[in-house]
């Protein structure tokens, strides 16, 4: 099961700000159960489609029922925390989906 995750950071977002999201983000991987890794990348498509998403945050979990014990997680949602506490995010998306074959 994967979680992906595409944040738009505000104009005023610093560097330093950006990457405490990214480190809180990817200290969940070890904090919350059925989590098996983590991903996250900076957009540099030519293509211009990002539409101003520019962070990419893959998580990989065991299977679906882990994906949904982390949602509620009490870790996951001191994440949200954060992120409302820094104010610089202007907007998210989220795909999750199951591997196929």
């Amino acid at each position: 099961m994967r979680h992906i995750v595409a944040f738009k950071y505000t104009d005023g977002a610093t560097d330093a700000q950006i990457q405490q999201v990214t480190d809180a983000f990817r200290a969940l991987q070890h904090k919350i159960p059925g989590v098996v890794s983590f991903e996250h990348g900076v957009n540099n498509s030519p293509e211009g489609l990002n539409k101003g998403f520019k962070h990419v945050y893959v998580v990989t979990f065991e299977d679906e029922k882990a994906r949904d014990a982390y949602l509620p997680h009490p870790e996951h949602k001191k994440f949200g925390a954060l992120l409302e506490e820094l104010g610089i995010l202007e907007d998210a998306f989220v795909i999750d989906y199951s591997l196929t074959e």
